[in-house]
């Protein structure tokens, strides 16, 4: 129901909570070495999602290239994943106002204003 009701916003709003929980956890983890950095590509993930993939988000995430390599086997830029987490906190942020507002519409709807 949520899915007809909000249409492709629900799962965008999924995705990029997913999204900033891999960030996140690549920022978390900058200074570890061998870790790998992760990310979501949010176009595949809401085409997986489209075609009836049950984990969208899991089927478009994929390894960060770095652009440089490191010492010891990280492969994350803090720099990057900044400018991403913003990017995507701006997304979410956007997708979140959208629902919020016709949640808001059904309500006066409901209440007949």
């Amino acid at each position: 129901m949520a899915g007809s009701l909000f249409g492709i916003h629900g799962v965008a709003l999924e995705l990029r909570s997913q999204r900033m929980g891999l960030i996140a956890s690549n920022i978390a983890n900058a200074a570890t070495p061998g870790y790998k950095a992760r990310d979501i590509d949010f176009a595949a993930a809401l085409k997986a999602s489209q075609a009836g993939a049950k984990d969208p988000g899991q089927a478009a995430a994929l390894y960060r290239r770095p652009n440089m390599n490191s010492l010891d086997g990280n492969t994350v830029e803090l720099a990057a994943e900044q400018v991403a987490f913003a990017e995507n906190a701006v997304g979410y942020s956007a997708t979140l106002s959208f629902i919020r507002g016709r949640v808001e519409t059904i309500t006066r709807a409901l209440k007949g204003d």
